[in-house]
Parts: structure tokens; C-alpha cells; sequence
């Protein structure tokens, strides 16, 4: 019992670190940085930015480093309730960090553009903006599998008794949530742009709360 709760407080800092170095580079850095509609704002932003830029970049391979660490240490505390069902989950999360890794040589790939080149300014201009657009659908890509991760970390949560069914159910609900953000960002980027806060709330809310519990409590005093 302790191991195991020695495992849900790292795996508790492990999500932290996660949604912090997530946050960071989502919406400290892309947000603030990257303007897909105003292509010569966003490389001119790189340009004056671009430490600010090449830390996003960090940021989001150590969040991906530590989503797969949070997977392992997850598994080893769930494993007892339903192998294959902890087996599926921490598959999920390597597919989708896999895929993200990959991805990050797109978000790369504009420095090395704006840096090193000698081809001619537009057509520069327009190769570090589809580069861009590159590295959002990739990301998409990814949210199928760090979507549905939440489909298995929860029902396994909802069958554990170390910790609450609620917590458990929010995230079944936020892969739903995340799986449907995923279709209508392929399949009407308009649309996704106006709904995807709201359709992936629940995710979030379900994801703070376990990682707060995690923190806090570790994990019940029940045996499994």
C-alpha cells in the first residue's frame, strides 16, 4: 500500500508538470506567438520572440517526457484492478506520444527556416506558415490517442477503490468530449474553432481533479 501511494504522489507531480508545461506552451507561447490568419505577424513574432519560441518548443517535449512517465506510474498503480484495461491505457499514451514527438519537427522546422535559408522571402514565408498548420493537425492527430486514454484511465478509476468513481466518470465523459473535438476539427475547423473550450471542459475538469487528488490524498486507504 504504500508503494502504491508512493507511486500516486509522483504520478500526482507528473500531472502537474504535465498541464503546466502544457499550458505553457499552448497558450503562453502558440497563442501569444502564432496567428495563422496574419502569416507575416506570426513570423515576425518567431523572429522577435524566438527564445520565447525555441522554450514552448521545450515545453512541449518535456510535457510529452512526462505524460509518458505519468502512463507507466499510473499503470503500475492500476494494474491489479484490470491488466489489459491498464495495458490499453499506457499503449494509448505511447502511440500519442510518439506521434507528438514526431510532430514536434514541424514546430521546429520554421527556425530552421527563418534561420538558414536562402531561398527567396515569400516562398520562405509561406513553407514556416504551412509548417505551422502542419504541426496543429498533427497535434489533432494525437488527440485521438491522448483522447482516448482518458476512456481506459477511467474506467479503471470507477473500478478501483483507491479512488472516487466520480473522478472516474468525468474523464469516460471528457474522452467522449476529446474524441468529439477531434472530428469536427477535421471536419469543420470554423466550427471547432467556436466549440472546442466547451467540448473539451470536461476533460479538463476530470484531469485537475484526479491530479489534485493524486496530490493530496495519493490514493484511498482501501485494498483493491
Amino acid at each position: 500500500m504504500q508503494s502504491k501511494k508512493r507511486n500516486a504522489r509522483i504520478a500526482g507531480v507528473l500531472y502537474l508538470l504535465v498541464i503546466i508545461l502544457g499550458v505553457f506552451a499552448e497558450k503562453n507561447v502558440r497563442t501569444g506567438l502564432i496567428e495563422l490568419d496574419h502569416s507575416e505577424k506570426t513570423i515576425s513574432n518567431i523572429i522577435e520572440h524566438e527564445l520565447l519560441f525555441r522554450l514552448g518548443f521545450l515545453g512541449d517535449l518535456g510535457m510529452q517526457f512526462t505524460y509518458f512517465l505519468l502512463a507507466i506510474f499510473m499503470y503500475s498503480i492500476l494494474k491489479n484492478t484490470c491488466e489489459l484495461t491498464a495495458k490499453t491505457m499506457l499503449l494509448s499514451v505511447c502511440i500519442a506520444v510518439a506521434i507528438m514527438c514526431l510532430n514536434m519537427l514541424n514546430q521546429y522546422a520554421p527556425l530552421l527556416l527563418l534561420s538558414t535559408t536562402n531561398e527567396p522571402l515569400e516562398f520562405t514565408n509561406n513553407l514556416v506558415v504551412f509548417y505551422i498548420q502542419m504541426h496543429s493537425h498533427g497535434y489533432h492527430i494525437a488527440q485521438l490517442f491522448f483522447g482516448f486514454w482518458l476512456l481506459p484511465l477511467g474506467f479503471l478509476i470507477t473500478k478501483s477503490k483507491h479512488f472516487p468513481s466520480i473522478i472516474g466518470y468525468g474523464l469516460i465523459i471528457g474522452c467522449f468530449g476529446y474524441l468529439l473535438d477531434f472530428i469536427i476539427y477535421f471536419l469543420s475547423p470554423e466550427t471547432n474553432q467556436k466549440l472546442s473550450e466547451f467540448i473539451t471542459a470536461p476533460a479538463d475538469i476530470a484531469e485537475i481533479s484526479l491530479c489534485l487528488f493524486l496530490l493530496v490524498a495519493g490514493i484511498k486507504q482501501n485494498n483493491n
